[in-house]
């Protein structure tokens, strides 16, 4: 097994799994770029009775549920006493939720494409749609498996267009209550514009911050994106993403963004995404995260420009961003100086341990999951459920402090208390960490008092928690 085996399991992919290393050691990049043939792999539902529903459906059925919910509230403001009936129908969606969740993180134990879902990882964090918001929280697994999957190794401006469009973003950044002013709805309902859509479209998920637009610009984006919404229009036949233009909201009149002008329409504003999808501050920005999540918590001006140049060039193309990165000089350095986030440490746990066995009993599978998801959760971090559209934090120091190091040594004595007796503790970190594993951690281990030391001690190294 060589350390650059290791490397490209651990820096680009989950943590290894039995026999990862080695194969990956046989040619590491091929290893990683052949996970980027075909779209990321979608997950499948594990928890009984939960489907993984399509953005379509759900739209439906979330029009079937603020209808029930407002047939509770007219029984309630007239005496009937309907406690079960809510508890039920709150249930239904926390279940829901639930069940997408634990789906995501049951691949991410079990993939044999790693480094494809890293990158699913990424990208959902990158646009930022969070359980956080309620009104939005059944959507969020429909969005990252409409939206991302089946982009990862396309282009940006194909992710962007399907981000913006989908129910999800719609409803998370509230475009759906966004109408413009002058609209025939507009005139008709007095009412106006939303611009957090608008504005995190630039701010976060192209241009950046910095990226060269003014709130004049906020304000013209959030006009043109009037008339996105949501398919609830029963009249019609349904639409196969759950996403539907409504002329009527829509601002009519040429809008100006950043010096250009769009026509008034669903097109004019798909040209002005495609325009902000392939600008020279957005293949900065990009570069810009996409080297601090995989290669350094401070990328260096060589290592973003490397990637900027390679997304601009290629016309925004994802699969040759990730190359780009596995090309740069520091991408199989020896040195570890990322901290794994709380979900990539419980992921690289499971996927040591081999947790959920493949012959667990599907009550068992589905209690580890969840275990695993609550664990997540305690650290500090849990998928799709970041505080702001910003995503959660790339860096290291969001993860490293005392209290988080605390926290994982002691989960990490918790896990290593279920410990088979028949497990090589010593063969099984040889294997899990190959290489990289250090002259300091390989004697603790061997010397340990007892097999759930040793594994305590192992996931607690410095080689395990940073990749």
């Amino acid at each position: 097994m060589s350390l650059e085996g290791a490397i490209a399991v651990h820096r680009f992919g989950l943590g290894a799994r039995p026999g990862e290393i080695a194969a990956a050691s046989q040619a590491p990049k091929d290893w990683l770029l052949a996970q980027l043939e075909a779209p990321a792999e979608q997950p499948v539902a594990i928890v009984p009775a939960t489907p993984l529903m399509s953005g379509a459906a759900l739209v439906a059925d979330d029009l079937q549920f603020h209808a029930k919910e407002k047939l509770l509230n007219e029984a309630r403001k007239k005496g009937m006493p309907m406690e079960e009936e809510g508890k039920a129908l709150y249930k239904s969606r926390y279940d829901m939720v639930v069940g997408e969740m634990a789906a995501r993180f049951a691949l991410g134990f079990k993939t044999t494409r790693p480094f494809a879902e890293r990158l699913v990882w990424f990208w959902t964090n990158h646009f930022g749609v969070s359980t956080a918001n309620p009104r939005c929280s059944v959507f969020a697994g429909a969005f990252e498996r409409e939206v991302i999957r089946p982009n990862i190794n396309g282009t940006f401006e194909i992710m962007v267009q399907a981000a913006v469009r989908h129910p999800a973003m719609q409803l998370y950044l509230d475009n759906v209550d966004s109408i413009g002013p002058n609209s025939q709805a507009g005139l008709r309902a007095k009412k106006g514009l939303n611009e957090n859509l608008g504005r995190e479209l630039m701010e976060l998920f192209t241009l950046g911050v910095d990226g060269g637009y003014t709130q004049a610009d906020v304000i013209a984006m959030a006009k043109l994106l009037t008339g996105f919404g949501l398919d609830n229009n029963t009249s019609g036949p349904p639409s196969a993403d759950g996403y539907r233009f409504y002329p009527q909201r829509h601002e009519p009149g040429a809008i100006v963004l950043r010096g250009k002008s769009y026509p008034a329409g669903e097109a004019g504003t798909r040209a002005a995404i495609a325009d902000l999808a392939h600008g020279k501050a957005t293949a900065h920005h990009i570069a810009v995260k996409f080297a601090t999540a995989f290669l350094a918590d401070a990328p260096t001006p060589t290592m973003v420009k490397r990637l900027e140049d390679v997304f601009s060039k290629s016309g925004g193309d994802l699969k040759a961003l990730a190359a780009a990165a596995l090309d740069d000089p520091h991408a199989f350095a020896p040195k570890l100086d990322k901290v794994r986030s709380p979900v990539e440490f419980v992921t690289a746990t499971y996927r040591l341990l081999d947790i959920p066995k493949a012959d667990a009993k599907p009550d068992a599978v589905t209690n580890q999951i969840r275990g695993a998801m609550g664990v997540a959760r305690m650290m500090g971090e849990f998928p799709m459920a970041a505080p702001s559209p910003k995503g959660w934090p790339l860096e290291s120091e969001a993860w490293s402090g005392p209290d988080a190091v605390l926290t994982r040594i002691e989960w990490a004595r918790q896990v290593s208390q279920r410990i088979p007796p028949n497990v090589d503790v010593v063969a099984l970190a040889a294997s899990g960490l190959g290489a990289l594993m250090s002259e300091t951690t390989s004697t603790a281990i061997a010397h340990a008092s007892s097999k759930s030391e040793a594994v305590a001690l192992l996931l607690s190294s410095p080689e395990f928690q940073r990749r």
